[in-house]
């Protein structure tokens, strides 16, 4: 029989700990093998227990759980889902969770809790058994830089005229994605074509992401609105909970953001955006597929492909979670597989090759 997967719960709160052991005791492949209050006694148990997964609370008594989760991917790297509370404060600290390492998280309700954390056991176990085979790294403290240095500027898409215009870059993601399409979009430049982006994401909070992806990037970030113009230079967020895609207006390429029935379970999803892409820019579209779990997209990003994009996946050793990536490459939908530091410059060098082509819709 295979092994199940150890689960350890930390977490200050006495009715979360037994509702997250016994969500994850009902299941066949994982048990909860412990208990904690708070991070001191978690690095006991972590000692004494080594658990395949902890699920983490972010504030907890003693020690903030960013602090331990900081400390854990330093001295012990493992996977971590982070348990996060649905507001503007619990947004912004889960996203510098998933910085520092952790794989996912789960938002738990202010309100509720009990009903609310049994109504999300499916999607709970699922994160902790994705977090269970995900690729973590030890985090090492930034290197100094430099005196007098100054960070490196991706180099300006001067001359590429009407290319910049007629072209649209529309990237996917899923379990371990903020961080890589954080690292795709910063190394783009202020000029660069347009880009529309789905992550997995719930409601609450992709706004603090597109907030923080702004603060970081050169091109310009938002949730994306529905109606607007979608304009080189800016990248474009699917709004949790609702779906993105792109569609002609006259000559302009215009973002539609609507509700609707989840599609391969998810809302906003991937498959969405790239059949869109596939029906309305065709040849103009470039389609990128990073790190995720299952194969939202895959079909679509073919389509994609079939209609005359041209498509990159990251590869197995960059990513978290290597399923969307290695669906998308299954279905024969890329047309190269890279790690994730050279899909920027790739997108850049590809677009700079075909400066020159005919891109005009026929």
């Amino acid at each position: 029989m295979t092994p199940k997967t150890r689960v350890l719960v930390v977490d200050d709160s006495a009715l979360v700990r037994g509702l997250l052991a016994e969500i994850i005791d009902r299941q066949r492949d994982m048990c909860c093998v412990g208990a904690a209050a708070d991070p001191l006694v978690a690095r006991e148990m972590i000692r004494n227990l080594n658990p395949d997964v902890i699920t983490l609370d972010i504030e907890m008594p003693r020690m903030d759980g960013l602090d331990f989760l900081q400390r854990l991917m330093r001295l012990r790297p493992m996977p971590v889902v982070m348990v996060s509370t649905l507001t503007e404060r619990g947004a912004e600290a889960t996203l510098k969770a998933l910085e520092l390492g952790a794989v996912d998280f789960v938002a738990k309700p202010k309100i509720g809790v009990a009903d609310g954390l049994r109504q999300l056991g499916d999607d709970i176990t699922d994160k902790v058994r994705t977090a269970a085979r995900a690729r973590v790294h030890r985090l090492h403290a930034p290197a100094p830089a430099p005196a007098g240095s100054a960070p490196a500027k991706p180099v300006a898409m001067a001359g590429l005229g009407r290319l910049s215009t007629e072209k649209i870059v529309f990237i996917g993601a899923s379990t371990g994605g903020t961080e890589a399409t954080r690292e795709v979009l910063m190394g783009l430049p202020a000029d660069f074509p347009a880009v529309m982006i789905t992550q997995h994401m719930p409601p609450g909070f992709t706004k603090s992401y597109a907030a923080r992806l702004n603060s970081l990037c050169r091109i310009r970030v938002a949730e994306a609105v529905n109606g607007e113009r979608v304009l080189p230079g800016h990248a474009y967020l699917a709004p949790g909970g609702f779906h993105l895609s792109v569609e002609r207006s006259g000559a302009n390429y215009i973002a539609r953001v609507v509700d609707g029935e989840p599609v391969n379970r998810h809302k906003p999803s991937v498959e969405v955006l790239f059949e869109s892409a596939a029906r309305v820019v065709g040849r103009n579209a470039l389609g990128v597929m990073l790190t995720g779990m299952g194969g939202d997209g895959a079909k679509a990003m073919r389509a994609m492909r079939d209609a005359g994009s041209w498509n990159v996946a990251q590869d197995e050793a960059s990513c978290v979670v290597f399923g969307m990536p290695r669906e998308a490459i299954a279905h024969g939908a890329a047309n190269e597989v890279l790690p994730l530091s050279q899909i920027a410059p790739k997108l850049m060098e590809w677009l700079r090759v075909n400066a020159g082509s005919s891109t005009s819709r026929v």
